[in-house]
């Protein structure tokens, strides 16, 4: 039998995140995860890969994880590009007009969760199961009985259900969820294209959706996130590599030249999701258990990396009793409110950037241009964007 103060079920990013920063406050923790543990990272870039702002670069730095992280393969990027490909609307950022170094790192995810596995298991207060399933979750008052499909017992003070967006533990224990698809599809690949990407996170609005260009350690390759219909995605995933290429590039307005994917295409569904309650009794969510959004403006991990965050800060303080019902509704309360407020906010942009409606079109020309030419508001745009 074992036993911790907390539980965590999920060893993603965010799951990892929290294990860590627990295990360095000297709080023991287990992670339950049925897939194989990380490998080293090979030479091909991953297809999923997250945008960290400054904010979550700072996490990991404190974890210690941030060194390995950019030994691997990272890309700082300095200037963000956006733009309507419907109407004159274009705003841009860099980093020297913010007084930053750069404003984040676009980072393969396989190459996040290397480093945080790494770190990990150096940290005696951390026990890593991957390849293990659970078969039942129990909770009494005051502790939380989860049984191995091995029939191994576990008992914690906290069960932390990092289980991803459609999280098994969040059903088991009836935690409401509001849903909404988006009625898009995300298509990522890697591409390489003739001119070099200057660092430079592009993003265009097109009819269908967003496309994304984001900027990998090779001068001149790109992680690319098509967000589109349903339909227009199956039509690009059947096209033949010239075919695509071509679509590619002319949907960035050939910003970087002739493009020629260099991997594999795949594609996902995107829906909104909210879990109305985070907390039941000592289950938590935390991350895509909690909370999905579109992938529009790259805030998903960083969003699960704050939920991470809060919940080290909240339960490394507690001095009376570890993991209260107090502790856990402010955790509850706090992050809800950011989740709502980037919820509401990625489907405002996605309403506003959708189809050619001609009132549409102009708002957004006007309100993209009137953002680029005004300073203070362009800032705050900005310091959103970047986490600060």
């Amino acid at each position: 039998m074992k036993q911790a103060q907390v539980c965590i079920v999920g060893g993603g990013c965010v799951g990892l995140t929290l294990a860590l920063g627990l295990a360095k406050a000297d709080i023991s923790v287990v992670v339950l995860d049925g897939a194989p543990t990380q490998v080293l990272p090979t030479d091909e870039y991953g297809l999923r890969v997250s945008a960290l702002s400054i904010a979550s670069q700072t996490l990991l730095e404190q974890l210690n994880v941030w060194p390995e992280i950019i030994a691997q393969r990272a890309c700082a990027y300095t200037h963000m590009d956006v733009r309507d490909a419907d109407s004159f609307g274009k705003i841009a950022f860099d980093n020297e007009q913010l007084e930053l170094e750069h404003l984040g790192h676009i980072v393969e995810n396989d190459i996040i969760r290397y480093a945080l596995i790494k770190e990990l298991e150096q940290q005696p207060s951390a026990t890593l199961m991957f390849d293990t399933q659970y078969q039942q979750i129990h909770q009494s008052e005051s502790d939380v009985f989860i049984t191995l499909k091995s029939g191994e017992p576990i008992i914690a003070k906290l069960l932390v259900a990092a289980d991803g967006a459609n999280s098994a533990i969040r059903k088991q224990f009836n935690m409401a969820l509001s849903f909404k698809d988006y009625d898009h599809h995300a298509l990522v690949a890697t591409v390489k294209t003739k001119e070099p990407h200057a660092n430079t996170a592009r993003q265009v609005f097109l009819p269908t959706g967003p496309l994304a260009f984001l900027p990998l350690s090779d001068a001149n390759t790109h992680s690319i996130v098509w967000s589109t219909s349903p339909n227009h995605c199956d039509e690009l995933l059947a096209m033949d590599d010239s075919a695509f290429n071509k679509a590619v590039m002319a949907a960035i307005d050939g910003q970087c030249g002739l493009c020629e994917v260099q991997s594999a295409r795949a594609a996902f569904p995107l829906k909104m999701r909210y879990a109305q309650q985070w907390v039941s009794g000592k289950v938590v969510l935390i991350g895509d258990a909690a909370h999905t959004i579109h992938p529009l403006a790259g805030l998903g991990m960083n969003l699960g990396l704050k939920d991470a965050a809060y919940l080290i800060e909240l339960l490394t303080s507690d001095s009376k009793e570890f993991a209260s019902s107090r502790t856990l509704r402010d955790y509850e309360r706090t992050r809800k409110l950011d989740a709502q407020k980037h919820i509401a906010m990625m489907q405002g942009l996605k309403e506003l950037f959708a189809g050619a409606n001609p009132v549409k079109k102009l708002i957004r020309g006007v309100g993209l241009s009137l953002v680029d030419n005004l300073g203070p508001i362009k800032h705050l745009f900005a310091k959103e964007a970047i986490g600060k």
